[in-house]
């Protein structure tokens, strides 16, 4: 299964930018991009793990339950 690189807009908005085999590579490129980002971008860079990029959109854009209180990090 292939790493996939997205921009991530505050509205929930995914726009895939690359898809790695390896680990290692989605992650120097999202630090990359990163690293490009200015002020007036309104988007974070974000790396997933899926099996296809639909799947990976999916899992962006799902919220996830909030912790229980009390529970340990």
């Amino acid at each position: 299964m292939p790493y996939f690189v997205f921009n991530v807009f505050p509205n929930k908005k995914v726009q895939e930018i690359d898809s790695f085999g390896a680990y290692r590579e989605a992650r120097n490129f999202a630090r990359d991009k990163r690293n490009e980002l200015t002020a007036n971008d309104e988007y974070v860079v974000k790396v997933i793990f899926a099996g296809n990029a639909d799947e990976a959109a999916r899992l962006l854009t799902t919220e996830r339950e909030a912790r229980p209180l009390g529970e340990d990090a």
